[in-house]
C-alpha cells in the first residue's frame, strides 16, 4: 500500500497530478479542492495517497489530509460511489463539510456535488450518519495535536523513548467533541450543554460517542 507521496510536481493536469519521487514518476488523481490547495510544477508536494486496485488498472489518489483521506475510503464503501464521485463529493464541500452533511443528514449538500443524485445522496447520510462521528473525532485529535513536532524530526535533538500513552481522559474527550460540534456551526453555548450531558450520562465515553449522544441531545425535538 502507498501511505503518501513526497517529491517534486512535474506537471498538474485537470484532474491529477505527476508528482517526480527520486526519479520515479507517480500520477496522483485529486479533487478540484486538492488541486487547488498543490503548488505549481517545480515546487515540492506531499500527499496522503490511497490505492485503487482493480484487476486493468492501479490508480493512486491524494489528499491534503488524513481526515479527507478517511472520508474518500468511506464515501467509496457506499453502493453508487466511486472514486469519481467520491472526489466531486469532497472537491464540493470538503472534509468538514462531509462531516456536517452526513452528522446533520443534509443530502441536499451532498447532492449539490456534481453527478450526485438525490437517491444516491440519501443513501450516502444513511450509511454513513453511523461514521460520521468516529471521522469527527479524528479531525479534532489531529487539531489538537497541531504544531507538535516529535523530538526525533528536530534537528540536532537527541532522540528519545516515548513515553507510554496513558488512556484519553473523558476532559480531552469532551474538548474534542466540542471542537467537533463547533466545526458543525453549532453555538458553543449550546454545544458545550450537549456534551457535558453526555458526559454526564457516560462518564467513560470516547470522543465518538460523545459526539454521537451530542448530536441526538441537540437534534430537532417533533
Amino acid at each position: 500500500m502507498i501511505g503518501k507521496i513526497a517529491g517534486r510536481i512535474d506537471y498538474r493536469a485537470e484532474d491529477h497530478v505527476l508528482i517526480d519521487v527520486g526519479g520515479v514518476g507517480y500520477l496522483v488523481y485529486c479533487s478540484e479542492r486538492t488541486l487547488a490547495a498543490l503548488p505549481g510544477p517545480g515546487q515540492a508536494a506531499a500527499l496522503y495517497t490511497d490505492l485503487l486496485v482493480r484487476e486493468d488498472i492501479l490508480q493512486l489518489f491524494g489528499f491534503v489530509t488524513l481526515v479527507e483521506k478517511e472520508w474518500h475510503r468511506l464515501l467509496m464503501s457506499v453502493q453508487g460511489i466511486g472514486a469519481k464521485a467520491s472526489l466531486a463529493i469532497l472537491g464540493t464541500l470538503g472534509p468538514e463539510g462531509v462531516s456536517r452533511a452526513i452528522a446533520l443528514g443534509d443530502w441536499n449538500a451532498v447532492k449539490a456535488a456534481k453527478g450526485i443524485g438525490p437517491k444516491t445522496a440519501q443513501r450516502v447520510v444513511n450509511e454513513l450518519k453511523d461514521k460520521a462521528p468516529g471521522i469527527m473525532a479524528l479531525g479534532a485529535g489531529m487539531a489538537a495535536a497541531e504544531g507538535e513536532a516529535p523530538a526525533e524530526l528536530i534537528e540536532g535533538a537527541t532522540p528519545v523513548a516515548p513515553p507510554v500513552t496513558p488512556p484519553k481522559s473523558n476532559a480531552n474527550a469532551q474538548s474534542e467533541a466540542l471542537s467537533a460540534l463547533s466545526n458543525l456551526g453549532y453555538a458553543p453555548g449550546e454545544a458545550a450543554s450537549a456534551v457535558a450531558q453526555a458526559a454526564g450520562d457516560d462518564p467513560e465515553a470516547g470522543t465518538p460517542a460523545l459526539i454521537r449522544a451530542a448530536l441526538k441531545l441537540l437534534a430537532p425535538k417533533g
